[in-house]
């Protein structure tokens, strides 16, 4: 959703409560340009931590190595696992 600096002023505890029910970001414009965007918490947080797991050169290493795994068929099914 998309609105207006101006609506959000006048509408302001509605698009507030909307967002944080519908996790749906709104992209807030002032004179017709993105100016800001308001998500839910929990959204931020999902973002921030994304944001860590992919600065991470060695976890990245990582998950790289185990779709090369994956990709190769070289991996085991977890209840094979368990029963090793």
């Amino acid at each position: 959703m998309t609105t207006s600096l101006a609506n959000v002023k006048a509408h302001l505890s509605a698009i507030v409560g909307s967002v944080h029910d519908t996790h749906e970001r709104v992209v807030i414009t002032r004179n017709g340009e993105p100016a800001a965007v308001l998500i839910a918490p929990d959204d931020l947080a999902a973002l921030e931590e994304t944001v860590e797991i992919l600065s991470n050169p060695e976890l990245m290493a990582s998950l790289a190595e185990a779709r090369a795994d994956i990709e190769a068929g070289t991996t085991v099914e977890l209840t094979e696992l368990r029963r090793r």
